[in-house]
């Protein structure tokens, strides 16, 4: 662990290396290929016109909690609805839940809680996996349905061994309120077999906000996954993964907390490339993912005097994917498959006095899909080529009540996309893309308490299939000292799902919208070891069917980033601003959040510093909220009345946080 440091001993540390980094630089030397990371601050460059590749095990700034939601924030145009200090729901364009897909190696990831409490973000613990893939809108049919804002995947690589070979890598961290992380990945192998472990844990006691108020929002968690590879030859791949993790989460936003955030998981996946001159690869896929969830309102916070109760939630989630690489002609490739899930839902609720363990799990809900895509990319000249999706669902709901009447629902849906890229120039691309989304509702639109009821409209029978259509648009550049990127979007959401909390509970119900905004980002390297980085990105969407706005939207955002890289130090500043947000629908929103009132802008300052001691071994430092700014998100959730929070007040975000980190690579 690190050497224990107070707040301002560690703030004068990182001032003092920051002023005297480039009198102390050195000329990189290090192997590149195995060199350590400099720490993220903005500017997520595109990897392609319409996706986003970044390396999750990259430091970043702000420091990230232990889930998805928090990392992804990294990227132009995501947001989160913060619980408490971990566990927080992505939003990516104003879209939320379902719209959103989450892919942990290809296999869905679904949570069991009815209020989203574990999150299918909660579930990921970025720093385990090897790349991070963002496909931004309807602009690809591959992975899964209904995903009309996006899709991200979160990726384990195989490793690749000419030899017997051990590989171990770690982080430490340490924070603020009781931040502590530890991360480890061990790599075994040689050219035919592998073995690949990963473990983390991840703790942080309840934070103090900008004016000292403290935040109900402590968490622990730990995950471990391992993966045996067989690769008989060059083209050749056989990996079975098993995993594991549990946690439990503190919530100022709830009237319970997690106590219990069981994850088992088990996949088998296999890989043919260079079949044949026409099928250039062969993928298949089997997966298992049970959310084994527990809330109460006394383990991890004071027990109520009276009411005092627990619910224990399970989902399964077993799935597959084949999917075929034709190569018809040397310039067209067409992938085609199916992918298909079935995803029971069961709950058991208890009090202290009678343990819920030896109660019998209640089945209420089954949802399941089954789906054939079809996406082609044409390379009709060296600066030309057109991409095109097809896709079609089968999606089928169950419902298991004590009656015999609305227990089921099924729909047919087609959705595709086609896409113009073009590259007039080197290192220059434009696109347009044109894509249609059906999107079946989720478990929570269909089953959350309190919307699927008589009386609430029997919304398990009255809604009906959203239906997205929208325009993507942009343009990358590269040039010798500068990147620059934009992309654009206009898009007609029919039969949007809404949630309003106008009354008793909550109802849900159709509504027609229309979306637009835009994300921009770029960089200046101004000389070989200073870069200059920023992003906006905003968005506006209006119900159309009421005539206002939809609510839980994101203000905009702008993100501007300044980094010193020249070995063996680095440093970097980060400098965020939010715009006030004024548009907004009162009593209305998603399953999580919803819209109260307006809320005012913010500014807030990051730095951090690092110190290579060798090609294994090297030191970062920041600080965080460097002045303690008093602030709160627009999607941020409401703080629960059990802790002091009047009905209209959002928590607030942490206040100056002092870190430490170690990474280690041998």
């Amino acid at each position: 662990m690190f050497p224990s440091l107070s707040p301002t001993a560690l703030a004068v540390a990182c001032l003092t290396a920051l002023c005297g980094s480039a009198a102390q630089a050195q000329s990189e030397t290090a192997d590149t290929s195995r060199s350590l990371p400099e720490v993220v601050v903005t500017a997520v460059h595109d990897h392609s016109p319409v996706q986003v590749r970044i390396d999750p095990k990259l430091p970043r700034q702000p420091i990230p909690a232990s889930d998805a939601a928090d990392y992804l924030k990294t990227i132009p145009g995501f947001a989160a609805l913060r619980n408490g200090g971990s566990n927080s729901d992505p939003v990516f364009r104003g879209q939320f839940g379902s719209r959103l897909s989450l892919l942990s190696n290809g296999a869905q990831i679904l949570g069991a809680c009815g209020g989203r409490m574990d999150s299918p973000s909660s579930y990921i613990s970025p720093e385990t996996y090897d790349t991070l893939t963002l496909i931004k809108g309807p602009q690809t049919v591959l992975w899964g349905p209904g995903a009309s804002a996006g899709v991200v995947r979160f990726e384990r690589q195989p490793p690749a061994f000419t030899e017997p070979t051990a590989r171990v890598s770690a982080s430490l961290m340490a924070g603020r309120f009781g931040r502590n992380d530890q991360n480890a990945e061990l790599e075994l192998g040689n050219r035919q077999v592998y073995a690949r472990l990963h473990a983390n844990r991840s703790h942080s006691n309840d934070y103090r906000d900008g004016a000292g108020q403290r935040v109900h929002a402590a968490y622990e968690k730990w995950n471990a996954d391992l993966e045996l590879g067989w690769t008989p030859d060059a083209y050749t791949l056989a990996e079975l993964s098993v995993g594991a993790g549990d946690g439990k989460a503190s919530y100022a936003t709830r009237g319970m907390d997690g106590s219990k955030f069981r994850r088992d998981s088990l996949g088998l996946r296999l890989e043919k490339r260079h079949l044949t001159p026409w099928l250039t690869k062969v993928e298949a896929q089997l997966y298992h993912h049970r959310a084994d969830h527990v809330m109460d309102n006394y383990t991890l916070r004071p027990a109520p005097s009276t009411g005092a109760r627990v619910s224990n939630v399970s989902r399964t989630t077993n799935g597959a994917r084949l999917a075929l690489t034709l190569q018809p002609a040397a310039s067209l490739e067409v992938i085609t498959g199916f992918d298909s899930f079935i995803s029971p839902h069961d709950k058991r609720m208890s009090t202290p006095a009678v343990p819920y363990q030896g109660l019998p799990r209640v089945r209420d809900a089954r949802l399941s899909n089954w789906g054939w895509f079809a996406e082609s990319n044409w390379q009709i000249s060296p600066q030309t080529r057109w991409v095109a999706g097809l896709r079609l669902d089968q999606s089928e709901a169950r419902r298991y009540t004590t009656s015999l009447s609305d227990h089921r629902r099924e729909q047919a849906m087609p959705s595709g996309f086609v896409r113009w890229e073009h590259s007039p120039a080197k290192q220059t691309t434009v696109y347009v893309g044109l894509g249609h989304v059906q999107r079946f509702p989720d478990y929570w639109e269909l089953f959350s308490a309190g919307n699927s009821g008589i009386d609430k409209g029997n919304s398990f029978q009255a809604l009906q299939t959203e239906k997205t259509t929208q325009l993507d648009f942009g343009a990358q550049w590269q040039g010798s000292h500068a990147k620059a990127w934009a992309a654009g979007y206009v898009g007609q959401m029919r039969d949007y799902i809404l949630f309003n909390y106008a009354g008793n509970g909550k109802e849900v119900r159709n509504v027609d919208a229309h979306i637009a905004g835009f994300e921009l980002g770029g960089s200046y390297r101004f000389s070989p070891a200073w870069t200059a980085q920023a992003t906006l990105a905003t968005v506006w969407q209006h119900n159309t069917t009421d005539d206002r706005p939809l609510p839980q939207t994101p203000p905009a955002e702008l993100k501007l980033g300044l980094d010193y890289a020249q070995s063996p130090w680095t440093a970097g500043a980060l400098w965020r601003l939010v715009a006030p947000q004024h548009r907004y629908s009162r009593n209305e929103g998603n399953v999580v959040g919803r819209d109260l009132q307006p809320t005012a802008g913010f500014g807030t300052l990051a730095l951090n510093v690092g110190y290579k001691l060798s090609s294994h071994v090297k030191l970062l430092a920041g600080v965080d909220n460097l002045f303690d700014q008093q602030y709160t998100e627009h999607l941020n959730l409401l703080g629960n009345a059990g802790f002091g929070y009047p009905g209209y007040q959002r928590i607030a975000e942490p206040g100056r946080t002092f870190w430490l980190r170690a990474n280690l690579a041998f």
